[in-house]
């Protein structure tokens, strides 16, 4: 039987689709050297993986394979940027969330992603996304920094907010982010954690597309809180409520790490001025940066 149209395969479907016997797929499935989830006890293969890891194992014949443009997907990071730019590095950044900066680098759009996604079965950041999302690629997961997280409030906090609960009040704006940033993703697990419906609450609109955006939405009177990085409450002179930390890490290919773009930009924390301006920044740690926190084999 050949393999349908849908987005996910069977075993017996990919073995087809890729014409070969359903022992080597279950061979390769123990070994974790393609890409699958287990569904109801059920092995499913998503076609648009399969195919990317075809591709990726390809015999080029001594041809390069074409380099990912010079592009810092995912998650925006005030710190990040700044060090783009003084490195000379060569890579721009494009924030757009999470998850569409592992999007982006599955699909061969970006050089580095960064990103900021807490594990869904314990407190641990990024490892699970990136195993799902980056099945089959060599990818390795570089520590960027800690970062605390909490409410960004208006100078003085004049709606008294001291919590999460308080977001749920009559007239209270509350700004977010995009669907796939992990500032969002953040809120909303937050928002349940101390019991409130997230569909609930009155949102200022549009979404922020960045830290920043978020902050001046706050600063500019068009919300009253939001969720966003310290480092951007202290460069707008917001008041701000610590509620969180994560780990912010940036993912990319094993072979681009030891290219000059992403080189440069990590040697370049090794300069005095970074560590001045992440304290001039605040809210970071960047004592675990370039620790290695995914490696797939």
């Amino acid at each position: 039987m050949g393999a349908g149209p849908h987005d996910m395969m069977t075993t017996r479907e990919v073995a087809d689709y890729l014409r070969v016997k359903e022992r080597k797929i279950y061979e390769l499935v123990r070994d974790r050297l393609i890409p699958c989830s287990r569904v109801t006890g059920k092995w499913l293969f998503p076609r648009r993986l399969i195919d990317r890891w075809v591709a990726e194992h390809a015999d080029y014949a001594g041809v390069a394979r074409p380099a990912p443009p010079p592009v810092i997907a995912g998650s925006h990071d005030p710190l990040l940027d700044w060090t783009a730019r003084e490195s000379g590095c060569g890579l721009a950044p494009l924030p757009g969330g999470s998850l569409d900066g592992l999007r982006r680098l599955a699909a061969g759009e970006a050089t580095l992603a960064g990103m900021h996604l807490r594990d869904a079965t314990g407190d641990d950041y990024n490892v699970e996304a990136a195993r799902d999302a980056l099945a089959g690629m060599d990818v390795v997961l570089i520590e960027w920094a800690r970062r605390r997280q909490g409410l960004v409030l208006a100078p003085g906090n004049p709606k008294r907010i001291a919590g999460m609960a308080d977001l749920k009040k009559r007239r209270i704006r509350v700004a977010r982010r995009q669907a796939d940033a992990g500032s969002q993703l953040l809120l909303l697990r937050l928002l349940d954690e101390a019991g409130v419906a997230a569909d609930g609450l009155a949102y200022a609109d549009p979404p922020a597309l960045s830290e920043t955006e978020l902050g001046l939405a706050v600063l500019e009177g068009r919300a009253d809180a939001g969720l966003a990085i310290e480092s951007v409450a202290r460069q707008l002179k917001l008041d701000f409520l610590p509620l969180a930390e994560e780990r912010y890490d940036l993912a990319l290919r094993r072979r681009d790490y030891f290219e000059a773009p992403a080189q440069r930009l990590l040697g370049f924390t090794r300069d005095p001025r970074f560590a001045a301006r992440a304290r001039s920044l605040g809210g970071y740690d960047v004592s675990g940066l370039g620790t290695v926190r995914y490696n797939a084999l």
